[in-house]
């Protein structure tokens, strides 16, 4: 066992492995890799859970977070409020739509930075895109102001002729029924 041995002692003899130690120098060792990962996920958490503990804070710092939890759940019913609305009186839900078509483009663009910061989304990347949107509804506005004055007279005369449906009895004229 001379050179071998030799050999083998010198690259794994004394407790070290030059081989691993080596590799090492180029690959991350996984074992220690994921010890070092634990280890700043505890402090993470630790540093998390420390902000929720000890003396208890005053009550607007527990405003304050009552109040950082809104806007999501307050966006999604207000969203499914929409749809209720649109579905319960169309006419109604049309009318603010179109008072929606008017609102002025530096309006937009406030309320889309106040929310695209406020949720971290990437407003900028959409930026042309949403101003030629908004462009194309500003040119509307003639439109709008024409589909507001029917809509008041289908309102109007909706109200006025209760059940009455001329389109139906347009058909059942023209059908002898």
């Amino acid at each position: 066992m001379g050179l071998i041995g030799t050999i083998l002692g010198a690259l794994f003899g004394g407790g070290r492995n030059v081989v691993r130690e080596t590799a090492e120098v180029f690959f991350e060792n996984t074992e220690a890799g994921a010890a070092r990962e634990a280890d700043w996920r505890a402090a993470a958490l630790a540093e998390f859970a420390a902000e929720f503990t000890g003396e208890r804070r005053g009550w607007f710092d527990r405003l304050m977070d009552g109040l950082n939890r809104l806007p999501r759940p307050a966006l999604a019913i207000g969203t499914l409020g929409l749809f209720l609305a649109a579905m319960t009186d169309p006419i109604w839900f049309a009318a603010r739509m179109q008072g929606l078509a008017l609102v002025p483009e530096p309006l937009w663009w406030l309320m889309g930075a106040i929310v695209s910061f406020y949720f971290g989304a990437r407003h900028q990347l959409k930026g042309q895109e949403f101003q030629r949107a908004l462009t194309q509804t500003m040119l509307r506005t003639s439109m709008v102001t024409r589909n507001l004055a029917a809509l008041g007279a289908l309102e109007a005369g909706a109200s006025a002729a209760g059940d009455a449906n001329p389109a139906l009895d347009d058909w059942r004229a023209g059908n002898g029924a």
